[in-house]
């Protein structure tokens, strides 16, 4: 690997929850809602934000969890932790 992937990958690898950046220039930004699935089996309403995926490696996504008024946090995306909700009604 060169350059961004290698950097890319190298930062997924040294991920610590909450201190984890990607290179902005590989950031996706979107609006996803969410819900988001807690360990302790609860769960709350929250957005994706934005999208990254290192080269040959699993997508991440930037979710916020809404009412909690903590800061975005970044982890790979599971669609068992994380459903995605539609965008409207239709």
């Amino acid at each position: 690997m060169h350059g961004t992937q290698e950097r890319s990958g190298d930062a997924a690898r040294r991920h610590d929850e909450g201190a984890f950046q990607p290179p902005e220039a590989e950031v996706r930004r979107v609006y996803q809602p969410v819900e988001v699935h807690r360990e302790d089996g609860t769960w709350a309403v929250g957005r994706i934000n934005a999208w990254w995926q290192p080269a040959g490696g699993e997508a991440w996504c930037r979710v916020r969890t809404i009412g909690r008024g903590g800061a975005p946090t970044w982890m790979p995306f599971d669609p068992e932790r994380l459903v995605l909700l539609p965008l409207s009604g239709t």
